[in-house]
């Protein structure tokens, strides 16, 4: 189920809303576990059991962890840490990356003259278990480490792993954000009016930009062979569709977990208008940036061991930020581009490394830089990434086909719909700014976009959320 469809907006949410609100206090959370349950496992019920385990899991070592923290020895506590760390990654190494492995193996067994390894089990990707897993994992470690007490009630803990408004897509949250708010939380026409327009402006973002930019990607990235002029429109657009896809899906989770009284921390902050990587990566996707650097980059020694540690440590988590978003070389790849513009900028001083260009200049220089970085994200695999970064370089040939490719992504339609995001990017407030203070002008612009959104939405056959596969 997607928050983009009829069956939530008109059937699900309304339903959810009337139980929650139905119920006392302490039972809400109650409700609300219960409902994640059911919207996560509408499509896929046994996705549900693999949670389920995971949420266990740490809800014990939780325990464990808080009931040996005055002991002398560590032993006890970093045994309950072990089995947590070792169960989430397990889990999330096996269900995203066993046919990733077994496919990498066949191509180097063929390589080298060997057979294919005769397997013939393929594993379905859980949704979101990137997301739960390592939202539940830092709950463990978090309570290792002493930033916050083990939940006593396994409900409160069930609704922090599976609460549906951020459960497939993030927000990734850190137990401290909510954990008052699981306990005791404020539900008020203010924060309910607040979460509307955020829904609203998140429906429009996904609908009326997200999805026009994303058919014209998927035509360039189709496309057996393109002109240079082609290959950077189609990733334009698809920078487009990623980020009002994404930025879009933020904005309806923090809208509907106001409904239920929780506040949900920003997760994006206008990245396209950064000046440089580093500050792209303080800006884009904001929550997994903060876990990576917290619950790997730091852990591994941050940059307090020398220079070079530094740039293995940028390396590594980059690295393994790519194979997070994907099981596959061109995200490998994605994540080795970022950490090679990392280690640059930080060579050169984060300040330092663009003295002297202007401010506009820096931030088309970066969006430039963004964009060779999402081919490698969108392509179909590496070798169709070399191959579209050919194209938008202009050097490789092209068919006489190609020109037909021109007469259907530069419709007044799809061009239209470019230049409204550019704008949107560049030039208009952030969702989390102008929905600080609502005026009846302001709710009237959610409003009607929202039926523009739903108006289009049965209209169109094509709405993924792209992060819904990772």
């Amino acid at each position: 189920m997607v928050f983009s469809s009829h069956l939530f907006c008109f059937y699900f949410l309304p339903l959810a809303l009337a139980v929650y609100y139905a119920l006392p206090g302490r039972r809400r959370n109650l409700a609300l576990t219960i409902l994640s349950y059911l919207f996560y496992g509408w499509s896929h019920p046994a996705f549900i059991l693999l949670m389920l385990f995971s949420t266990f899991v740490d809800y014990f070592c939780g325990l464990a962890i808080e009931r040996h923290r005055d002991d002398a020895r560590l032993g006890r506590r970093k045994a309950a840490l072990t089995i947590s760390v070792v169960t989430n990654l397990s889990l999330l190494g096996f269900f995203k990356y066993f046919n990733f492995g077994i496919d990498s193996w066949n191509v180097l067994a063929e390589s080298l003259g060997f057979g294919d390894l005769d397997v013939a089990l393929r594993v379905t990707l859980p949704l979101g278990i990137s997301f739960y897993t390592f939202q539940s994992m830092s709950y463990t470690i978090d309570v290792y480490r002493g930033r916050t007490a083990a939940l006593k009630d396994p409900v409160d803990f069930a609704c922090y792993v599976a609460m549906f408004p951020q459960l497939v897509a993030g927000p990734i949250l850190r137990f401290s954000e909510v954990s008052e708010q699981l306990l005791s939380r404020r539900h008020t026409l203010e924060m309910a009016a607040r979460g509307a327009s955020f829904f609203a402006l998140g429906m429009a973002k996904k609908i009326l930009l997200a999805n026009p930019c994303g058919k014209v990607a998927d035509l360039c990235f189709g496309a057996g062979s393109l002109h240079a002029l082609d290959a950077w429109y189609g990733v334009v657009a698809y920078a487009f569709q990623i980020y009002f896809d994404f930025s879009g899906y933020s904005d309806m989770a923090i809208g509907l977990a106001l409904f239920f009284g929780f506040a949900l921390p920003k997760n994006f902050d206008s990245p396209y208008r950064s000046q440089s990587i580093t500050e792209f990566w303080r800006r884009w996707h904001m929550s997994l940036s903060r876990w990576l650097r917290d619950y790997l980059y730091v852990p591994l020694g941050g940059n307090r061991r020398g220079r070079p540690r530094t740039y293995v440590n940028l390396a590594v988590v980059m690295l393994l930020g790519g194979l997070w978003h994907g099981a596959a070389w061109n995200f490998v790849a994605w994540g080795a581009f970022h950490a090679l513009l990392l280690g640059v900028e930080r060579a050169r001083g984060k300040e330092e490394a663009w003295e002297g260009v202007p401010a506009p200049l820096r931030v088309v220089a970066t969006f430039v830089l963004v964009l060779v970085s999402w081919v490698f994200f969108r392509a179909a695999d590496l070798g169709a990434a070399l191959r579209y970064l050919g194209d938008m370089t202009g050097l490789a040939a092209t068919s006489p086909a190609a020109g037909l490719l021109s007469e259907l992504v530069f419709r007044p339609y799809y061009l239209g719909t470019v230049l409204v995001a550019s704008v949107v990017v560049w030039a208009a407030p952030q969702t989390w700014d102008f929905t600080r203070r609502l005026s009846w002008p302001k709710a009237l612009l959610c409003l009607g976009l929202f039926w523009l959104a739903v108006v289009m939405m049965e209209s169109q056959g094509y709405n993924p959320f792209i992060y819904f596969i990772f």
